[in-house]
């Protein structure tokens, strides 16, 4: 049954990365990775720690789970080609989850939420959600790659935001100080529900564990039978890589 479904979830789009195992929401099993190493290194021996660590094997596993993107091409890469090999392998179903709403999801039950990732040379991977007391995630808008500033020209009007992810870890500070001019309050999400402030923006603590709600939207895809083959299985980019964008700059410059 799919309540009570044995789920392995990647996630390798953010720097670190994680490995979970889960069934029926319960957390069996996790790794976190560190920042300055790749996950082609050390991918497998995270997987390998979960199932030794909760008596699991390969085989016991109902469904395959992977942030699908947008993050680092390459660690989104690593995770995917992972994932569709052990699904193929064991003929099992797999589910991408975006990880945006991941990243969202992390960040606790909100009508607004902005999902930030980094997406290098200083631009952001940024979304809109709001997550549902259940759990699930809704899109508000969809996924873009842009510019700080670009980003405050977008949401820079919204009262209250619940700012999730790394992306806004790192900005927090540009975040608190356009909040500021705005005469916005921005406040750290536990002051918030310690009663200090409940409105303005809030900055969502940092989530490790990306994983763990890589497999929680992974379990509503199994429940309501939106699960894939490993050839459904795609990475999601938002904007091109930059051997992409050096060629075609190569090509326009030629042209």
């Amino acid at each position: 049954m799919p309540e009570s479904s044995i789920i392995l979830s990647l996630e390798t789009a953010t720097r670190r990365g994680s490995v979970c195992l889960t069934r029926a929401n319960e957390l069996l099993a996790s790794a976190v990775g560190e920042d300055l190493t790749s996950h082609s290194n050390t991918l497998l021996k995270q997987i390998d720690q979960v199932l030794v660590s909760s008596r699991f094997s390969l085989e016991d596993v109902s469904l395959f789970a992977a942030a699908s993107g947008p993050g680092s091409f390459t660690g989104l890469r690593i995770g995917l080609a992972t994932v569709k090999g052990l699904a193929a392998t064991l003929d099992r179903p797999c589910a991408g989850i975006p990880t945006l709403q991941a990243v969202a999801r992390a960040g606790g039950v909100s009508a607004v939420t902005v999902a930030l990732l980094p997406a290098g040379r200083g631009e952001l991977f940024a979304q809109k959600l709001a997550v549902m007391p259940d759990g699930t995630v809704v899109e508000l808008d969809q996924p873009s790659h842009i510019s700080p500033a670009e980003l405050l020209n977008k949401y820079g009007n919204e009262p209250s935001i619940r700012w999730c992810g790394e992306g806004a870890q790192a900005r927090s500070l540009y975040l608190q100080e356009f909040a500021q001019e705005q005469g916005i309050c921005f406040t750290e999400l536990q002051k918030a529900e310690q009663g200090l402030k409940q409105d303005g923006w809030t900055l969502a603590p940092a989530e490790p564990l990306l994983a763990r709600h890589v497999a929680a939207l992974a379990q509503v895809r199994l429940e309501q039978g939106e699960t894939g083959d490993p050839n459904s299985l795609l990475a999601f980019y938002v904007r091109p890589s930059d051997a992409e964008l050096k060629s075609h700059g190569h090509n326009a410059a030629d042209s």
